[in-house]
Parts: C-alpha cells; sequence; structure tokens
C-alpha cells in the first residue's frame, strides 16, 4: 500500500493527529507523512491512499492545505481512496451564540477537504472527521489521539476489503 499523510499544523494539534494516524497505517510499509510544504507533485502520483489533515481556521483549512488542494488536477487522483481531517473547536466549548452561528454556519476544515479530494478523482474511504482541542490553541481533548487511531483502523479496513 502507497500511502501519503499531508497535513498542516498551527499549534502543533494537527500534527498529532497525523501522526497518530501514521502510526496506525504504519503497519503496511510505503506510509509516508508529510507536512504540506515538504510536498512535490509527483508524491501525489500511484497513490492508493490519501489523508490530509488541518486545523480549522476561519471556517476552512490553511492557506498551504487549501493551495495544495487546488493545485491537484482534476483527475490527479483516480484509483486513490482518500479521507481528511481537521482539529476544531467543539461547538460545546464555543460560549458565545454568536460564535456558535458561525461556527454552525460556516463549518469547519474536513468537509470542504474531502469535497475537493473527491473532485480529483479520489473515492472517500471515510467520511470527514474533525478532532477537538482544548481552546484556540490545544492540547487535543483526552482520547482524540486514540479516536484519530481508530479512524485510520477503519481506512485500513477499507482499504483491505478493495
Amino acid at each position: 500500500m502507497k500511502a501519503l499523510i499531508i497535513y498542516d499544523s498551527v499549534f502543533g494539534n494537527t500534527q498529532q493527529i497525523a501522526q497518530a494516524v501514521g502510526a496506525a497505517l504504519g503497519l503496511h510499509p510505503g506510509v509516508e507523512i508529510l507536512r504540506v510544504s515538504e510536498v512535490k507533485p509527483e508524491q501525489l502520483a500511484g497513490l492508493d491512499v490519501l489523508v490530509v489533515g488541518s486545523p480549522t481556521r476561519g471556517f476552512r483549512p490553511t492557506p498551504a492545505i487549501s493551495q495544495l488542494l487546488a493545485s491537484m488536477p482534476g483527475n490527479g487522483l483516480m484509483g486513490a481512496r482518500v479521507a481528511a481531517f481537521d482539529t476544531r473547536v467543539s461547538l460545546s466549548d464555543i460560549h458565545s451564540s454568536v460564535g456558535r452561528f458561525f461556527v454552525k454556519t460556516g463549518g469547519y476544515a474536513a468537509k470542504p477537504m474531502a469535497d475537493r479530494l473527491k473532485k480529483c478523482g479520489g473515492s472517500l474511504a471515510l467520511q470527514p472527521e474533525g478532532f477537538y482541542v482544548q481552546g484556540e490553541k490545544g492540547p487535543l481533548k483526552e482520547g482524540e489521539l486514540e479516536r484519530a487511531a481508530a479512524w485510520a483502523a477503519q481506512l485500513i479496513a477499507a482499504e483491505g476489503n478493495r
């Protein structure tokens, strides 16, 4: 299995999730974890699995992840199973009703990333997922690294059923 996990991270939380996903996938050879700034276009060719992760910043992924996704050709991920995740603040942790309204309206980063991966020809292996941080900067909430590993285990199971 040739798998690539691409992430961006502002406070280190998304990097920790990417590493937990990579560790779960790491039982298979050919698994690589890269920060978005390290990705070369040729690394996106011939993938079996691509996972992209970003913190939610202003209801969307970071500019670097957005730029990477926008640069992918429309059929560049044909044959690849794809998944997307973000790190986010839980709605229950937002004390302002105005803030909750904006988050409910604007959403989080994972779904638009997954939508773009599908537009590039990828087959969605898992529903987009969000992992929770405490406050704006984190740390991750308790149990989120384990939840990320369990999410990745579903990706392995889906890949094994191909």
